[in-house]
């Protein structure tokens, strides 16, 4: 046995005492969630063993969830309860006097066409589906969202550069409303590459991509704090909740 087997089977063991005696004080449940976040964490080492059983794990688990949540929450209600509501009146009691809806029957089998791809000669059959719902779907998304990411930021612009209260001129507001219309302007001219980026024109296109940076940095700030706060969470319940060294 080499000295690296030899260190595997030591760290293993270590393992499964510190398991079996944090069972013992702190039950079974905090113990199982502890031992996995810090098998997530033993990746900042090294990938290893330990890291991809949690990591398996979760994505197992994950997809099971899911899986059963779009079994129970999506099939049961809005397909099989509308084909035929007495097939579900027991899981979906609210659906037991609905009218049967036989058009239907293209959702369900549009899904089966799906399945195909899992056949490696009928695997082509799963394309006609894919594109359907596919073309579907960017249909009936594009009013939405041209409405909600084109006109309405469009509209969030269109706002007054001189802005009064009741006290009279309102300089803080009118301030931001300046800041953010130059910015979008700015920020257009950037992307503009019809004229070269020179004189008054190449002055706007460099302030738009100052403006740019700003705008994704606060972004990126906004996403790490996010993650920040799930590894505040977890350090909470390894220090807390396990180790009970904060209470």
């Amino acid at each position: 046995m080499n000295a690296g087997k030899l260190l595997s089977y030591i760290i293993l063991a270590i393992v499964v005492i510190a398991f079996v005696v944090s069972i013992a004080l702190k039950g079974f449940l905090v113990t199982v969630g502890a031992f996995l976040t810090l098998f997530i964490f033993s990746f900042l080492y090294k990938d290893n063993p330990y890291y991809k059983f949690a990591e398996h794990l979760f994505v197992g688990a994950s997809a099971a969830y899911w899986m059963s949540m779009g079994f129970w929450k999506t099939m049961v209600p809005n397909l099989f309860g509308k084909l035929y509501p007495p097939m579900v009146a027991w899981a979906v009691p609210a659906l037991k006097n609905n009218p049967a809806q036989p058009l239907m029957l293209i959702p369900l089998v549009l899904g089966i066409l799906l399945l195909m791809r899992l056949s490696s000669k009928a695997g082509w059959i799963s394309r006609w589906a894919l594109a359907f719902i596919v073309g579907t779907t960017a249909g009936l998304n594009l009013v939405r969202y041209l409405r909600s990411d084109f006109i309405q930021q469009i509209n969030n612009t269109v706002f007054s550069l001189y802005v009064t209260n009741a006290s009279g001129f309102d300089l803080g507001a009118t301030i931001s409303n300046v800041i953010i219309f130059g910015g979008v302007i700015c920020g257009l001219i950037y992307f503009f590459f019809s004229k070269e980026h020179k004189g008054a024109f190449g002055a706007g296109a460099r302030t738009g991509i100052i403006v740019l940076m700003i705008t994704f940095g606060a972004s990126f700030g906004y996403t790490v704090m996010a993650r920040i706060s799930l590894l505040v969470g977890r350090m909470q319940f390894l220090f807390g909740d396990w180790l009970g060294m904060i209470r």
